[in-house]
């Protein structure tokens, strides 16, 4: 089995060795940095989100890939994600576009509804027309991703006619959809003939194996091309397992709680946390030998043909993650490889 390996960041707002908190610019920096690791221990993908609240530095992700693309050579660039309900599809596609240029066509296009809602107040958008702002903008950027001339009508936006939008890209973009695990977003994904991603980011991998199914019936039945399955779950790699937890732990509890106060979940814990590292859980925390274990039982349970750690976790500093990405490429990603070769 031919396996991808990436890494996605949403430019979490972090700590300094000192525990002083970073500035967003600081943030944007390292990421940069981080991409620049990446691409040296020889990772195949780089995604970057799209956020529009106080924990995270990045609202635009292609000016931040962008700056990625000049600084890298093999590493492909995305985002994770970018929230397509509240943007605007030609737009979505110039943009990504100019980055597939920029970075000698290395670019993908990777959206979401979206699982916070900052952006529709804050670019003119009614939540209560959630859904079919989706709908629409999607079925809109796969025509427009075909990069030929766009006649199509809507009720959200304008419609065009005979639309040619530039620039043309080299030789074409991957298109992938995140979803987070309802079998209507699977079906969508399906249909519009566009990559699965999962968003696994709670409870184990196997609980997804009938959203992989789905997908795979509902493309033989809709007769769109099939693509490989790409996971993103959170993670973080060091020396040995307590090292990792320790490391990690803080970063986790501070971004749950902070986001928990606004959506009425209970506190975070330690016990909680422990939970999810575990065989049955989301986060891939801990040594080489357990997070390359893990990935591969994740990756035989799925069939996934990608996997992306997410690798900056809340205020986690900027030096642990460099580390962690050193040993995710150096050390996880030839284990992986290695256990899955004896699959064979």
């Amino acid at each position: 089995m031919t396996v991808e390996f990436g890494l996605d960041t949403f430019g979490d707002i972090t700590k300094d060795a000192a525990g002083g908190t970073l500035t967003a610019a600081e943030t944007i920096r390292n990421v940069v940095a981080q991409a620049q690791k990446a691409d040296e221990v020889g990772l195949d993908y780089f995604g970057v989100g799209e956020h529009h609240r106080r924990e995270f530095a990045i609202s635009s992700p292609e000016m931040v890939l962008a700056a990625i693309a000049s600084t890298t050579t093999r590493l492909r660039l995305g985002s994770a994600v970018t929230v397509l309900s509240s943007d605007d599809p030609v737009r979505v596609y110039e943009r990504f576009a100019t980055l597939d240029a920029l970075s000698n066509g290395r670019a993908e296009v990777v959206v979401g509804r979206g699982s916070f809602t900052e952006s529709f107040p804050l670019f003119g958008y009614d939540l209560r027309d959630y859904e079919r702002l989706f709908e629409e903008k999607l079925d809109l950027l796969v025509q427009i991703m075909k990069e030929k001339p766009v006649t199509w009508h809507g009720t959200m936006r304008a419609p065009l006619s005979d639309a040619d939008i530039f620039p043309k890209t080299e030789s074409g973009m991957p298109l992938w959809v995140g979803v987070g695990g309802s079998p209507e977003s699977v079906l969508r994904v399906a249909r519009h003939g566009a990559g699965l991603m999962l968003a696994i980011i709670g409870g184990g991998a196997a609980r997804f194996r009938p959203l992989v199914e789905l997908y795979h019936r509902s493309v033989a039945g809709f007769g769109t091309t099939p693509h490989p399955i790409a996971v993103h779950s959170p993670g973080h790699i060091a020396a040995t397992d307590e090292e990792a937890w320790d490391t990690a732990y803080p970063g986790f509890e501070a971004m749950n709680n902070s986001i928990g106060r606004e959506r009425g979940w209970p506190q975070y814990s330690r016990a909680r946390f422990q939970n999810e590292v575990g065989p049955d859980g989301a986060l891939y925390v801990g040594s080489p030998e357990r997070v390359a274990q893990k990935i591969a039982d994740t990756v035989r349970v799925l069939g996934a043909g990608r996997f992306d750690l997410k690798y900056a976790n809340g205020e986690l500093g900027h030096e642990p993650m460099m580390r962690s990405i050193e040993l995710y490429g150096t050390e996880v990603v030839p284990r992986v490889r290695a256990l899955l070769a004896k699959d064979a």
